[in-house]
């Protein structure tokens, strides 16, 4: 899959919070400059192989410009693309390795806190062009 130009959010669909997240970005990503995938999906696998990689299941992953980007990392290039939200993007002059202390803190904690799902999301009608 040619991820050549695209701005791709890979999150874990069995995750409600990454589901709401998910909603969030849509509502606000007014200029549509993201897409989206599910870890789950095969879509995402073929994506991950691409950059040799074959497993993030504890993670929100970008792909922008061609490159990979985890956790908090990936988390803070999200919100700077989103208008009103951008300022968050300040916390990148955080040590990665403080950053991604609270992210995983988070990760591991996310079903217990906030519940799991086997449905996946169905996206409305007018993001559906949104998902790969």
């Amino acid at each position: 899959m040619d991820v050549a130009g695209q701005k791709i959010i890979l999150f874990d669909d069995h995750c409600i919070l990454c589901n709401g997240t998910v909603q969030w970005i849509l509502k606000y990503d007014k200029k549509a400059v993201f897409t989206f995938s599910s870890l789950q999906s095969k879509q995402a696998k073929k994506i991950l192989s691409h950059f040799k990689q074959n497993e993030y299941t504890n993670s929100v992953l970008l792909i922008d410009n061609e490159k990979l980007y985890s956790r908090s990392t990936a988390a803070l290039r999200i919100v700077r693309a989103i208008p009103y939200f951008k300022i968050f993007y300040i916390l990148i002059i955080i040590p990665r390795a403080i950053r991604d202390l609270g992210y995983n803190w988070i990760a591991r904690n996310r079903y217990k806190w906030f519940g799991k799902t086997e449905n996946c999301l169905l996206p409305d009608e007018k993001w559906k062009n949104r998902f790969i």
